[in-house]
């Protein structure tokens, strides 16, 4: 797989490259962008084989965007990576957690560490683009007084030190990853996952109906976001996970969703692994 065009949001030393690498390989080369919006595009266009994207954290909850770029840059879902996060505070050498007043990381990284810069009311916490990134920037520009949450990767890569280890707020603390295609037809011989999109109208009970028939049906549903369809007043896309046994009963439950609810898109049948 040495070949193959990988692409990420963030740089060298990011979770998204670390996920690159254990799936695909050290030779793979890697294309970053500074936003998801790019990494799919470049999957639709061709001029990336597969992208990596975080799509939801086990603190933080879903990154709701990213269902609609898969959604609307046609994307597959080709298979699914846990990632144990651990976020590590790091500056230039030489400072202490005293002399840091800013934090910068990407904003999911800063959710996920609220409990610990509760006890640093004085520093400021303030979004980037990607938590390597900012690792990066602080070791080129040589900031003091700012810090950045990364990996300890990160740390190593761009010469920082840690200042705080282990900051996250819950240890047990996962990112879930999807690897993402543009093909629609290569898919894992026995399926028991898969990412669907359906789309109801706001009917008294049909969310309901709905989940009833899919338990029935013996479809465990993992997940489940709800947003509002804009050209359409008054409906809403569904964007679920389910898990399931029986690959036949799956697809023979997707047919009876389309002829009793709405439209049906599957945005991708892979393996679990959790």
């Amino acid at each position: 797989m040495s070949n193959l065009k990988i692409a990420i949001q963030g740089v060298p030393g990011s979770f998204h490259h670390q996920v690159a690498l254990a799936n695909f390989g050290e030779e793979t080369e890697i294309l970053p962008f500074n936003t998801f919006e790019l990494v799919a595009k470049s999957v639709a266009t061709g001029d990336a084989d597969f992208a990596v994207m975080a799509i939801e954290n086990s603190i933080a909850g879903a990154i709701l965007p990213n269902y609609e770029l898969i959604d609307r840059y046609e994307l597959t879902i080709r298979d699914e990576f846990y990632l144990p996060i651990a976020h590590q505070l790091m500056a230039l050498p030489g400072q202490k957690i005293e002399d840091i007043h800013e934090v910068r990381s990407h904003p999911m990284a800063l959710l996920q560490c609220k409990s610990f810069f509760a006890q640093y009311p004085d520093i400021i916490l303030k979004d980037d683009v990607d938590t390597a990134a900012v690792a990066k920037q602080i070791a080129t520009e040589k900031w003091t007084g700012i810090g950045a949450i990364a990996s300890s990767i990160a740390a190593e890569i761009y010469g920082l030190e840690i200042i705080g280890k282990n900051i996250q707020t819950v240890q047990s603390n996962f990112t879930r990853f999807i690897i993402l295609q543009s093909q629609k037809e290569t898919n894992p011989s026995n399926p028991n996952k898969a990412s669907i999109k359906v789309t109801i109208q706001n009917n008294k009970g049909g969310l309901a109906k709905l989940l009833t028939l899919m338990s029935d049906n013996d479809l465990d549903l993992s997940k489940i976001q709800s947003i509002p369809v804009i050209q359409k007043p008054w409906e809403y896309a569904f964007f679920m996970d389910t898990v399931f046994e029986d690959y036949v009963k799956f697809k023979q439950t997707m047919i009876e969703i389309q002829k009793r609810f709405g439209e049906v898109k599957i945005f991708g049948e892979y393996i679990s692994r959790k």
